[in-house]
């Protein structure tokens, strides 16, 4: 069986359609009611919501202060953790003010968006290597993971924070988890020189793909009996298959890209098998989220069959904020789910235009009802602790406005 053992090429890696949507949204300079030019839009009690997010914040400065402290033994690992249980209720708070539905903990006790969460299973360890993962002009610290054993679960850290956050949120809105798809993690485990020590323990790529399943269902549970009630899967594998640069170097190795984008479908779906009915589980997917850069280019056209029509997640977070996201036309594959669009940039500080949103909105209800359709940024403000170049105050603007025209959209 053929499969890219060196997917980390680059990278860690929604109709009620009416006529022109500028002449319908925009009349003789007056942005018409949104109830006649999306009709029957309605709000959601379960997640996705229409204003929506997709996970990290920008670290406050006492945590980045108070991990380097860590780092140089000038603090204990529960001054740590009280410095970051303060900071997270206040985020949280700020997020319920703001009127969002799903709060997170804004990925504040991590480094990185998916290799802490990897770490914390049974069988892998975190290294250190020669060269980080290249954005467009950067590379990021050089981490990763490698195998000292077969994989399992049996205990993991982020069960605890995620009841820390339960707790703080309240009943009034959904307390979201975030971690890294099963198809991050073994695409992680054939990066660079894992391949060869992920191969010496699993000669078998059915067994490898087995125990992930086993270990993510282990964890789900857990999550689950600990409160959580949606479990967001975040995969960047998805946007490097869309790059074209990325499927001619493969090609180009003998490998098919088709089987590979066929496997993480499969990790995926086996990891999520089973899982209980009232858990929401959606994935996201973008390009690369790195200090403000990325890292790949390309149109879901691709991967729009296999992801959109035979990954069993209940909703896609997708990214759509630049041209490099392609058009809206592969949602037609969507089905029944529901899709947020990430029409709001969390590189930048500047507000996008309003009406440039609404219009390519409107332009997605040619592929999808407009009641499938949720909005939020592309990507979280800080998928790494070092965070994305804008100022926390910019990020909040960000979120108000993805609210406000929510709210303006949908009744």
């Amino acid at each position: 069986m053929l499969l890219c053992y060196s997917i980390y090429w680059r990278i860690a890696i929604v109709g009620c359609y009416i006529g022109d949507p500028l002449h319908n949204t925009i009349e003789k300079g007056r942005r018409q009611p949104m109830s006649t030019v999306f009709k029957n839009a309605m709000q959601r009690s379960i997640a996705p919501f229409r204003a929506d997010i997709v996970g990290s914040f920008l670290r406050p400065q006492s945590i980045k202060e108070a991990r380097t402290k860590y780092q140089n033994n000038e603090i204990s690992a529960e001054e740590l953790r009280k410095i970051e249980d303060a900071e997270i209720i206040k985020l949280v708070e700020k997020q319920k003010a703001v009127g969002l539905q799903a709060v997170t903990d804004g990925e504040f006790r991590r480094s990185w968006w998916h290799l802490d969460f990897m770490w914390g299973l049974d069988g892998v360890e975190k290294r250190s290597i020669a060269k980080g993962y290249q954005f467009n002009g950067i590379e990021t610290r050089a981490e990763t993971v490698q195998l000292i054993g077969k994989i399992s679960y049996s205990s993991h850290p982020m069960v605890a924070h995620f009841a820390f956050l339960k707790k703080i949120a309240g009943d009034g809105v959904i307390a979201r988890q975030t971690i890294p798809a099963p198809a991050q993690f073994l695409a992680e485990l054939y990066r660079g020189e894992n391949k060869a020590i992920t191969q010496a323990i699993y000669s078998n790529l059915d067994e490898l793909v087995a125990d992930i399943a086993k270990a993510y269902q282990a964890i789900i549970k857990v999550f689950y009996a600990a409160g959580c009630r949606n479990l967001q899967l975040d995969d960047c594998t998805w946007g490097m298959l869309c790059d074209k640069e990325y499927w001619t170097a493969r090609q180009q190795e003998g490998v098919d890209a088709n089987e590979i984008a066929e496997l993480y479908a499969r990790v995926n779906n086996e990891a999520i098998a089973g899982h209980p009915t009232d858990m929401v589980i959606t994935m996201h997917v973008c390009r690369g989220n790195y200090n403000s850069t990325w890292a790949a280019s390309g149109g879901y056209q691709a991967i729009e069959k296999v992801l959109f029509g035979t990954v069993n997640v209940d909703a896609f977070y997708l990214e759509y904020d630049t041209d490099r996201a392609g058009d809206f036309a592969p949602l037609r594959f969507i089905k029944d789910k529901q899709v947020v669009l990430g029409l709001i940039s969390s590189k930048k500080g500047e507000l996008e235009n309003k009406d440039d949103v609404i219009k390519r909105i409107q332009e997605a209800t040619q592929y999808v009802d407009i009641n499938q359709i949720c909005l939020s940024p592309q990507c979280g403000f800080a998928s790494t602790e070092e965070g994305n170049h804008l100022t926390e105050e910019e990020q909040w603007n960000k979120i108000r406005f993805i609210k406000e025209i929510a709210d303006e959209i949908w009744k």
